[in-house]
């Protein structure tokens, strides 16, 4: 069963750029806006994958339906360990601005159905064996308080689901003077978590080929 990993963070605090150091020959992006990957030489490692190209390890759609077609095609190539779901919360955004003029608040039950359903395909992969990692990348929302929580867009949606509760693992980035880190357990004000003693510090580096590596080791 696939090991499904949130991680949650502002723009510019080293979501994206945590990828830099996963295989690209073992890693495939599910890029939901279509931007371009925020470290050098990334072209040299990602190409898209179309009918001409089915090799390729990279998908541009903000639809949940093809997100969870590509997911499923991914997870099929033994050689693929890691799939990169970036900028997750613009699956939600994107469809609530197609449907902004609908009148019905059903349009907040079928976006918070779409997502979990996103969720929970990537939990489904490979479920009789180990070896895939999905890693959901999305913006985070900050109340007055201070508390911190996945963007969403807004009360009704949070009512029907709480997206932090689909995961076993959940990363916040933090970027200070020393540099760019994960933030590994809830601070009193986040719902940062992973299982105990995975990690003994509380900042690691912004790098998923470490997380990716205390995951597998965690149970040896």
């Amino acid at each position: 069963m696939a090991n499904c990993i949130l991680v949650l963070g502002e723009s510019g605090t080293g979501k994206s750029t945590s990828i830099r150091n996963l295989d690209p020959k073992e890693t495939a992006v599910i890029n939901i806006i279509g931007k371009a990957l925020p470290f050098k030489g990334w072209k040299q490692g990602y190409s898209m994958c179309t009918k001409d190209n089915p090799e390729g390890n990279m998908a541009v759609t903000d639809k949940s339906d093809s997100i969870t077609k590509m997911l499923r095609y991914f997870a099929k190539r033994e050689n693929i360990h890691h799939i990169v779901v970036d900028d997750f919360q613009y699956l939600l955004a994107n469809e609530y601005m197609r449907r902004a003029k609908e009148k019905t608040y059903d349009k907040f039950t079928d976006i918070a159905q779409n997502a979990w359903s996103v969720i929970n395909e990537a939990q489904e992969l490979r479920k009789e064996t180990n070896g895939l990692n999905v890693y959901f990348m999305s913006h985070l929302e900050r109340d007055e308080a201070g508390n911190e929580k996945m963007k969403t867009i807004g009360k009704l949606l949070d009512r029907a689901i709480t997206m932090e509760g689909l995961f076993s693992y959940v990363l916040f980035t933090v970027k200070d003077e020393s540099g760019y880190h994960f933030l590994t357990q809830n601070n009193g004000h986040n719902t940062a978590k992973m299982p105990m003693g995975m990690f003994k510090d509380t900042l690691i580096d912004n790098d998923l080929a470490l997380v990716a590596e205390a995951i597998k080791n965690y149970d040896l």
